[in-house]
């Protein structure tokens, strides 16, 4: 007699993430340990609009929707997300908000697992499980308490991207010759963390200092890279690198020239070293295993980069019993960012240090 065997459930799994490209590659473990648990795992992915090319960046990810957060009509559009919701049939919800509102949201869609972090005692109600919320952590350990809630045996892992072969090919195009070290440089920030009054940006002055003291170094091939929001940055830099007498084939700009996220993870995979700010392309070189030279201001590193990992070094001003200051101390940069003076000189020395 010959049984038949037991048809295997698909796992409808709903994941909501707001916030920007970098927080959704901090996302990325817990959606790996959530999808690893079952055998057909099938995930949706909400994030805000600006964030929608995460899809690019990884395999784990079967559809992406969006959801203004940000703009006026806020309320309404997470109305329209319930709505969006309901005909999805998902057996389980996640959301990484901290909010009290987040419960209802998750309450109001239906499903019948939810899970999210324990904001009090609403939390405590609608959720099937509230997660205690540890912020005194790396970002993605943080967000990967809530998999424990489906795969407790599961220990945090890195943030890991997928590239497309057509994204490296055009890279390596792109980089040339190898005859050199390769360092991306990435010196912009988000236009909305300055419109919100959060100034993480390195000065056009020390960027030029740092960019002429690596060519002149002779070991080292430079790679500008930057998007539409760093369109004042790169004008800035044109004029004055243009200054100096600088050879062609050692300095490389890429500004404006990588047309999706994946062609700049391309670039930064295949670099020696990244240097950059507190920024998404710091994320994308966690997850591309590229190491880093990431310059901080009134953000915590302890929270925004892999501890104890030789790969990823951070470069602060030390001095400064203030520091840092943003998110735990205020909501916005203050007026004076000593926090950011610091010598091109120091961070050339970290980066001869990554490739020693």
């Amino acid at each position: 007699m010959i049984r038949r065997q037991k048809k295997v459930k698909t796992t409808k799994i709903l994941a909501i993430n707001f916030g920007g490209i970098g927080d959704e590659i901090l996302f990325l473990p817990t959606l790996k340990s959530i999808s690893a648990f079952y055998p057909i795992p099938h995930l949706t992915l909400v994030v805000e609009p600006r964030s929608k090319s995460i899809k690019e960046l990884s395999s784990l990810i079967d559809k992406v929707i969006t959801c203004d957060v940000k703009g006026k009509f806020k309320y309404f559009n997470l109305i329209k997300l319930i709505f969006k919701i309901w005909p999805g049939r998902y057996d389980i919800v996640v959301s990484s908000g901290s909010s009290k509102l987040v419960a209802i949201l998750l309450f109001l869609t239906g499903i019948r697992k939810r899970i999210g972090y324990d904001s009090g005692l609403l939390s405590r109600i609608l959720l099937t499980k509230a997660v205690p919320l540890n912020k005194n952590q790396y970002a993605a350990n943080m967000y990967h308490d809530l998999a424990t809630a489906i795969n407790p045996e599961q220990d945090p892992l890195l943030p890991e991207i997928n590239i497309l072969p057509e994204n490296m090919i055009w890279a390596n195009e792109k980089i040339g010759s190898r005859d050199k070290q390769i360092i991306v440089i990435h010196p912009g920030v988000s236009k909305l963390s300055i419109e919100k009054g959060i100034i993480k940006f390195w000065s056009i002055t020390n960027w030029v200092d740092l960019i002429v003291k690596l060519l002149c170094s002779g070991k080292y091939k430079v790679i500008l890279t930057g998007g539409p929001d760093d369109e004042g940055v790169f004008l800035q830099l044109r004029a004055e690198l243009a200054r100096y007498n600088l050879l062609d084939d050692g300095l490389i700009n890429l500004y404006g020239e990588t047309k999706n996220i994946s062609q700049l993870a391309a670039l930064i995979s295949l670099s020696n070293v990244l240097v950059c700010v507190d920024s998404a392309p710091m994320h994308i070189g966690v997850g591309a295993r590229t190491p880093i030279v990431a310059i901080f201001g009134p953000t915590d590193e302890k929270k925004l980069l892999p501890q104890n990992d030789y790969r990823f070094a951070a470069v602060r001003e030390e001095s400064l019993d203030c520091y840092p200051c943003l998110w735990d101390k205020r909501q916005t940069s203050c007026d004076y960012l000593d926090c950011l003076n610091i010598n091109p000189e120091k961070v050339f020395e970290v980066i001869e240090q990554q490739l020693s």
